[in-house]
């Protein structure tokens, strides 16, 4: 069970004047087989989040209608994780759990819209005492920015992210803000940035560009290194909205039903789009192509080989303002989408690129998830983790050594009537519907689509499985189990 940490205790314990001593203890503890000599010390660190973007919708990961080159380059240049998870199944617990290394049943943050004083998309906000890896990173000296997407605290609140470690921020506060690519306004640094001719209902500036020119202009001013650069894309999350340039490249390719919604009313008030497919597609390939651009800028400055830069997505692929998952296979043979605690809704893609020190075109199986980033960038930085946490470093498998593997991943989801349950226990997948719901139980190694129920087959993994389901997780005061 995991216990709260002191935030202000823990980080005074491994502030600077201890680095030396902890980089040993980290090293030897969660990271197997890995020395301070097979790596460069303190490599920047950048983790590229898309936001519902399906483990189908990359080239590499099976996509034969979307372009895009640029991540696909990453898988070649460097790791492919095959069995990798988001923190949950819609994107603020996700989220939290890449940030504070806790899954949902400890996490801080476990839906994403409970009742609280800010309204629609503003959610729970992480407290003081929650340690986010900005924070250690920041301790280990770092210069650490956020670009994009929060989703863990709005103006305010405790979790604001300068609040959670961030040097610097742009970008969305709030998760409802976030549905909409030509906003009024964005938050830079605790300011409010009104968007010449976005407002009322212009389009004029694209928040996805925006945010990719700050995260582009963090990078130059902090070359010098270390940096941490959270880069949390809100694409290719509903609306469906791209500029011509990018549309342009696929419009008229597909059989189209235009998405037709009245105002600003309805699911999401997402825009109507006369080309969903056509947008859908376009916006994928444009976070693909600035992907390329910040690769390339990394290396035009010099710090290609020092930076291992990671790619990954939230959640599965969302079935939201005229979105059409099956059409592009976006989940590709996984059941389930966003939502679900089948693998379509948390299996993700997960690529980890970092010239000088990762074999390139290598593919890895290790079963890993997002709470394993934050023990991972402790280890890069050489620091210690809290101890309490969930994930599991996996710099070793970064380095092509030997690594620990999880006993069991954990996921649990509260918005439907009862709780939605999961845990994964080597190639043992479990699911259950409500705490007392059947357990379904399938054989990853032999049914990955989990087309197959096997619980009636083995008792012994079923009642492994009911017990984790019940003691992997703590009370919480909002998300309760039913």
């Amino acid at each position: 069970m995991a216990k709260k940490v002191n935030r202000r205790d823990f980080l005074q314990k491994v502030g600077k004047g201890s680095l030396g001593v902890v980089a040993t203890a980290s090293l030897a503890g969660t990271s197997l087989s890995c020395s301070k000599a097979a790596f460069t010390p303190k490599p920047n660190i950048i983790f590229i989040l898309a936001d519902d973007l399906g483990y189908g919708d990359l080239g590499s990961y099976g996509q034969r209608i979307i372009q895009t080159p640029n991540i696909d380059r990453m898988v070649a240049e460097g790791l492919k994780f095959t069995d990798h998870y988001a923190g949950s199944t819609v994107c603020a617990p996700s989220r939290c759990s890449l940030m504070t290394g806790m899954h949902t049943g400890h996490a801080r943050v476990r839906g994403n819209y409970p009742n609280g004083p800010f309204g629609f998309g503003a959610g729970l906000e992480l407290r003081p005492e929650d340690v986010t890896v900005a924070e250690l990173l920041k301790e280990a000296g770092y210069k650490t920015g956020l670009f994009g997407k929060w989703g863990l605290g709005m103006d305010k609140t405790t979790g604001r992210p300068d609040l959670q470690g961030f040097d610097e921020w742009f970008g969305y506060l709030n998760q409802g803000h976030a549905h909409f690519y030509y906003p009024e306004y964005l938050w830079k640094n605790g300011e409010k940035i009104y968007l010449e001719g976005n407002k009322n209902g212009g389009r004029k500036q694209y928040s996805h560009d925006l945010i990719t020119e700050e995260a582009m202009e963090f990078i130059e001013k902090n070359s010098a290194g270390p940096f941490f650069l959270y880069l949390a894309y809100t694409i290719p999350h509903a609306e469906l909205l791209v500029p011509e340039d990018s549309l342009k490249e696929y419009r008229g390719k597909f059989e189209e039903t235009p998405y037709r919604n009245n105002g600003r009313g309805g699911m999401g008030g997402y825009a109507s789009q006369a080309t969903p497919r056509a947008a859908f597609a376009a916006m994928v390939s444009r976070m693909d192509r600035d992907v390329g651009r910040i690769l390339d800028q990394l290396k035009a400055l010099g710090i290609d080989d020092n930076t291992l830069v990671l790619f990954s997505s939230d959640n599965g692929p969302h079935l939201e303002g005229g979105a059409d998952p099956d059409f592009f296979k976006s989940n590709g043979q996984l059941r389930g989408y966003k939502r679900d605690l089948y693998e379509g809704g948390i299996r993700v893609p997960m690529i980890a690129r970092w010239p000088a020190t990762i074999k390139p075109g290598t593919v890895t199986h290790h079963a890993s998830a997002f709470w394993d980033f934050l023990p991972t960038a402790c280890d890069l930085a050489g620091v210690q983790a809290p101890k309490n946490i969930d994930g599991i470093s996996f710099l070793p498998t970064l380095l092509g050594k030997r690594q620990k593997e999880h006993e069991y991943l954990y996921w649990e989801f509260h918005e439907r009537k009862a709780t939605d349950q999961a845990v994964r226990m080597g190639d043992w997948k479990a699911v259950r519907h409500g705490a007392k719901g059947a357990i379904e139980l399938y054989d990853l190694k032999h049914d990955v689509a989990e087309n197959h129920n096997v619980a009636g087959e083995h008792p012994d993994i079923v009642a492994k499985a009911k017990n984790i389901l019940t003691h992997a997780r703590t009370e919480h005061e909002i998300w309760k189990l039913i």
